[in-house]
């Protein structure tokens, strides 16, 4: 009996969980988050002000979710939770016991978080259906997440080898180098080019790498929404 009565309340879970993520509120939060992330609280941190921390345990949260939610084995959502809580776990273990191996190690996992979330919003996006101002967001909150992946990539590199990339002003602690990278991965995935210079063979690798991609993927992404709205087109 007690099977019986989970096996319905599992299901209504994971339909209300769809329904989130199926109209505008779940990829609206994300993009809004992100936002907020990248464009606020990044600057705020290099001059030396808190506030990440909650937007951090919201992402979070919605990465959680969505990874339930979307449209993949269960394996994948199985991985994707794993991976998004040790994330969490070991980024506030290097705030709270610094150490360089903690640094890197949190530095490798949250590319990975990131990019498996750019995955997860890939997913909700392409889903079957008509195409909406949500798909649209969709598209926005992956290209961000790719610069922040991109940027926790850079961090990887200049903390295991400093001197990967040239500054004009030396970052003074993680927060500073963590600020100063985002700004120099969005810059490089837009192409506007900054002040802060790539000195490493792996350091320039990562820079043109994330150039290309920064042109492909809106490329791409306009593309595949144009043929999944000439397809949901009723036929006269």
């Amino acid at each position: 009996m007690t099977t019986n009565s989970q096996q319905p309340q599992s299901s209504a879970f994971h339909l209300s969980m769809s329904e989130f993520w199926s109209g505008d509120i779940g990829l609206t939060l994300v993009t809004l988050s992100v936002t907020i992330l990248v464009f606020v609280i990044s600057p705020l941190r290099e001059a030396g002000l808190s506030g990440r921390v909650f937007l951090d345990l919201i992402v979070l949260a919605l990465m959680i979710y969505g990874a339930i939610a979307a449209n993949s084995t269960r394996i994948f959502r199985v991985c994707v939770i794993v991976t998004v809580l040790a994330t969490g776990v070991i980024l506030a273990a290097g705030r709270l016991h610094p150490t360089p191996f903690l640094h890197l190690f949190g530095s490798v996992l949250a590319t990975i978080t990131l990019l498996l979330y750019v995955r997860i919003v890939l997913l909700v996006m392409f889903r079957a259906g008509p195409v909406t101002w949500s798909r649209i967001q969709g598209g926005v909150c992956a290209y961000l997440l790719l610069g922040m992946a991109w940027a926790s990539a850079f961090q990887f590199l200049e903390q295991l080898r400093p001197g990967s990339l040239q500054f004009v002003s030396a970052p003074t602690d993680l927060d500073q180098l963590t600020s100063k990278l985002t700004y120099f991965s969005f810059a490089t995935l837009t192409t506007i080019g900054s002040d802060i210079i790539p000195v490493s063979p792996f350091a320039r690798s990562l820079t043109t790498a994330e150039a290309i991609v920064g042109q492909l993927f809106p490329a791409i992404l306009i593309g595949a929404l144009v043929a999944m709205a000439m397809r949901s087109r009723p036929n006269s």
